[in-house]
Formats: C-alpha cells, sequence, structure tokens
C-alpha cells in the first residue's frame, strides 16, 4: 500500500522494533517517576500552547475541560516517544555488543526485571 503512494521502499526490520518496543517497555516501567514528569510536562504545554490559540477568554474557559482531557491524554500518548528513543539505542547496543540473536532475550529479561521493580516500588510507596 505504501509503495503505491511513495515512489521509495522502506526496509522495516521487525526484530529491531520488536527489541526497541521491549527495550522501551522496560525503561518506561523502570523509571515510572521520569515517565510520569515526562507526560506532565508534556500536559502543561499542551496547556500552555493551546490557550494561546484563543482570544476571547469566555471561550476558552468554556471548553477547558474538554481540551484540558484531551491535552492529558495527547501527553499520555507522547510520553513514550523519550523511551522509545533511549529503547532503540539500548537495542542498538546489544545488537552490537552481543549480537542479533540476543537483543530480543535481553529486552524479555529487561521487562520482567523492571516490572517487577515497578511491583515492589509501589508496593513499598503503598506501605
Amino acid at each position: 500500500m505504501l509503495t503505491e503512494i511513495l515512489p521509495f521502499r522502506f526496509a522495516l526490520d521487525a526484530t529491531a522494533i520488536a527489541g526497541a518496543s521491549l527495550w522501551s517497555l522496560a525503561l518506561y516501567l523502570g523509571f515510572s517517576p521520569a515517565s510520569e514528569w515526562v507526560a506532565e510536562q508534556l500536559n502543561r504545554w499542551f496547556n500552555f500552547a493551546e490557550r494561546s490559540l484563543y482570544t476571547s477568554n469566555e471561550e476558552f474557559e468554556r471548553t477547558r475541560k474538554g481540551r484540558e482531557s484531551q491535552n492529558a491524554f495527547y501527553a499520555s500518548i507522547f510520553s513514550i516517544v523519550p523511551f522509545l528513543i533511549v529503547g532503540a539505542a539500548c537495542n542498538y547496543g546489544v545488537e552490537i555488543g552481543l549480537g542479533r540473536s540476543w537483543a530480543i532475550s535481553m529486552g524479555i529479561l529487561a521487562c520482567m526485571s523492571c516490572g517487577v521493580y515497578e511491583l515492589g516500588r509501589r508496593d513499598g510507596k503503598s506501605s
């Protein structure tokens, strides 16, 4: 389908995409306070940027609740982008250091380790 629209071809490596996704999930779980901070900063920026689009204060206040909810949703979606970039770098580093066959395995181990860490962190925080 993309080859009909674009005059060139994309070579997508499924192993690299899976490895980068696994590493980014591991980093997102392992550094969850940082991911919450990134989402909060993006939400603040979206709210600030959208305020400048309105000239009428009444219109801004009338649609505020819906826009802030939408901005919070977009901020949570876009907060994964830095972790995808770092996850791709980690996957690339593992491929260079240990070989291509270890990239997915190390990503799965990192996801499990960071998931257990996050569960323990939340349990320790609640008690």
